[in-house]
């Protein structure tokens, strides 16, 4: 342990700031020299997607105080722009209504108008919520899919998207300046309220936020077609408890059934290890119950609820579909409807990130829709969409990433799990009034696009030098970069930190055109494959995509490209 962070240790033992129950807990880990460390040898770091940590103690942690501190910061960001107005809102986690309010407090403290939700919401509800209410900045209490031991602090900027990487870099310096014990301006959250500086919101925003979900429905005739075709929601515990259902019932579900277990808003997730719907393991209880009454498809959100996953009805029960199959059926679904309307806009175009299967580019390219590559994270999909408006040209119909993150219409800057939900039903109406499963448009796409697959691998580095490891890890990628994966050469090599996309062949090179990201992109005839460590986690993540003539040869490859990509992240 260093003697730094035994020092940091000791201020917090001392400090009047510290609350008696956190001074408590940080006594537990007295002579246990690898957790001080962990906690106390640097802080939380402050990026694009804001805060994101284990809830303890320590200015390695999700905290009060560590959530004030960065307030703070966040604040005297905002006062050197001259803005005023930020919402708030925060999911159903352990603390986050506790952190939200702290928030709150900073915020009214240094003179800035606080709208703050009144209960847990969607993510994408707080994006809607600061552009109507005409906010310079948001902030929402959130650990998304995450176990239950994190929380996190995402920060919006005006336009509804999520802070850029220069943004996050100057509340970054005004955070440092901070001392976490006393340097954040506070005034009680019932003062606040009291005073009109905090001002609490309720269901006149759900009211406005749902209209404009509803109004992204391509076919609003499609779901009252087909009043026996039975659904399953679950909310996993979170945000999506309220919204979801009702926009379903509203749209023409007549048959939902909900997981009444995962219904409850419980912070610590006790029906499930991982609140995610990218794991079939969370779709156990809907899968039960579904089986029981017979239902087509299953619909789960996470606890933020701005990411949706689907299962759905097979010869042998229920398959749950992975993020880009989603995004590409209801890419798919929205183009050809839109088609057989007449109402496919000719300057119509999608956004999908880097690590996104190609088929969606595919889609695109064979029905004339312009398509856009972008960064991971969503706030890159926003500022397409931002573009776009500012030219006044371009009619966005959806932008995904493969991490079951969706959005149609522009409304939020963020991805959202109600409309995600909404389409998804109206996509299973529209086929099954054609006589076809999801699981049988799915097997018509790869026909007709031809036969994509994709997986991810991460490689977990744990431990005080986990960062270190994982640059090792990039700079070796770096100096020794792969010829060939799978016995096909490597055609080009994007690396996103520099900024450059190099032809193998012809020794040409040409610019990204992309904000900076330690992100490395290998291209052969068949395959892609992505390497780039975590923003929120202490990860390295390999994302390989392959595409094959057959089924049985896209697997074939993509089964080697895995064990490719295993082999370079390990």
């Amino acid at each position: 342990m260093s003697e730094k962070s035994y020092s940091n240790y000791k201020k917090w033992l001392d400090s009047e700031a510290v609350s008696e129950e956190m001074k408590n807990e940080l006594r537990t880990i007295d002579g246990d020299d690898e957790e001080i460390e962990l906690r106390f040898s640097s802080p939380l770091s402050f990026g694009t997607a804001g805060l994101r940590g284990i809830m303890a103690a320590g200015i390695g942690n999700m905290n009060v105080l560590t959530v004030s501190q960065a307030t703070q910061g966040f604040a005297d960001y905002i006062r050197r722009t001259g803005g005023d107005g930020v919402a708030i809102a925060y999911d159903t986690r352990l603390n986050s209504e506790l952190f939200a309010h702290a928030a709150a407090e900073v915020m009214a403290g240094n003179g800035i108008t606080c709208y703050v939700f009144d209960a847990p919401r969607p993510t994408p509800e707080l994006s809607f919520a600061l552009r109507y209410l005409h906010c310079v900045a948001g902030i929402n209490i959130t650990a998304s899919h995450n176990p239950k031991e994190y929380n996190g602090y995402k920060a919006y900027w005006e336009d509804g998207a999520q802070i850029g990487p220069e943004q996050a870099d100057s509340i970054s310096e005004y955070i440092s300046q901070c001392d976490i014990f006393c340097g954040a301006n506070k005034i009680a959250f019932d003062q606040g309220v009291k005073t009109g500086i905090i001002r609490i919101l309720g269901s006149e925003i759900d009211k406005l936020y749902i209209e404009k979900v509803l109004a992204e429905r391509v076919d609003e005739k499609a779901i009252p077609s087909v009043p026996e075709m039975g659904v399953v929601f679950t909310p996993l515990h979170g945000a999506g408890k309220h919204h979801v259902p009702e926009v379903l019932k509203r749209a023409g579900v007549k048959k939902l059934f909900t997981v009444d277990e995962q219904m409850i808003q419980d912070g610590s997730f006790p029906t499930l290890k991982y609140p995610n719907p990218e794991y079939p393991e969370a779709f156990a209880l809907a899968e039960k119950l579904a089986s029981k009454h017979g239902c087509d498809l299953i619909v789960a959100t996470d606890p933020d609820s701005d990411r949706m996953g689907m299962a759905v009805r097979s010869c042998d029960g229920y398959k749950v579909l992975s993020g880009n199959q989603i995004g590409c059926l209801l890419l798919e679904y929205i183009i050809s409807a839109m088609k057989e309307t007449g109402c496919l806009p000719d300057d119509a175009y999608a956004v999908k990130s880097i690590v996104t299967t190609e088929l969606a580019a595919e889609i695109c390219r064979q029905n004339g829709v312009k398509i856009y590559d972008v960064l991971t994270g969503f706030k890159y999909i926003g500022e397409v969409i931002k573009k776009h408006e500012m030219i006044g040209n371009g009619t966005f119909i959806l932008g995904f990433e493969e991490s079951y993150g969706y959005l149609k219409g522009t409304y939020a800057r963020d991805k959202d799990a109600v409309v995600a939900s909404l389409l998804a039903v109206e996509m299973a109406a529209h086929y099954r009034l054609r006589g076809l499963s999801l699981g049988d448009a799915l097997e018509k796409l790869y026909e007709k696009y031809g036969f994509y697959r994709e997986c991810v691998i991460s490689k977990t580095y744990s431990g005080i030098d986990g960062k270190d490891r994982m640059a090792s890890v990039m700079n070796s990628l770096r100096a020794k970069p792969p010829v060939k994966i799978c016995r096909q050469v490597v055609r080009t090599v994007r690396d996103y930190l520099y900024g450059e996309i190099r032809d193998l062949k012809t020794g040409e090179t040409s610019a990204t055109d992309t904000p900076v990201s330690d992100v490395l992109y290998y291209k052969t005839r068949d395959i892609v494959v992505v390497i780039r460590p975590s923003g929120t986690e202490p990860k390295i993540k390999a994302y390989a995509m392959a595409r094959g003539k057959t089924s049985a040869l896209a697997d074939w490859l993509l089964l080697e490209c895995r064990k490719f990509a295993e082999k370079i992240i390990k």
